[in-house]
């Protein structure tokens, strides 16, 4: 039987943060201080348009999210509410989230598509290539 080495790595002086909340109650874990008004998303140009999704599992599309679009920045908020009961005893979580990007130059802020499916929020820009302004020439005046 050959020897089995077990290679481990060294400890920090410092533990994880997720370390600390060892032996706290489940919802400790959820890191509700940093995460509750977090929307994590991804965004990419897709065919002429500019395609954010955004993951919010549980939410009713309909009365839950609000997009909206000023200046150039793509907002999404959401609100999200869960109760769970069983046996005597019942749990239940909510929060506020929100998350703004700033749309890319071309941005058509009058067609923009937003859809929800499987928990993905996916909302899409069209994006048309910007014109490149005409070359200005600034007059240098001589000192006298």
């Amino acid at each position: 039987m050959k020897d089995l080495q077990i290679r481990r790595q060294p400890r920090s002086m410092f533990p994880e943060l997720s370390e600390l909340f060892t032996g706290f109650p489940a919802w400790a874990g959820r890191w509700p201080v940093v995460e509750a008004n977090l929307i994590r998303l991804e965004d990419q140009l897709e065919d002429g348009h500019y395609v954010v999704r955004a993951e919010l599992p549980g939410i009713d599309p309909a009365k839950d999210v609000d997009v909206t679009v000023h200046d150039g920045q793509l907002t999404i908020k959401a609100e999200r509410t869960e109760s769970t009961a069983a046996k005597g005893r019942s749990e239940f979580s909510y929060g506020s989230f929100v998350r703004s990007v700033t749309l890319p130059a071309g941005a058509d802020e009058d067609d923009i598509k937003a859809s929800y499916n499987n928990g993905i929020l996916t909302v899409s820009v069209a994006v048309t290539e910007p014109a490149a302004p005409p070359e200005k020439h600034i007059k240098v005046q001589a000192a006298s």
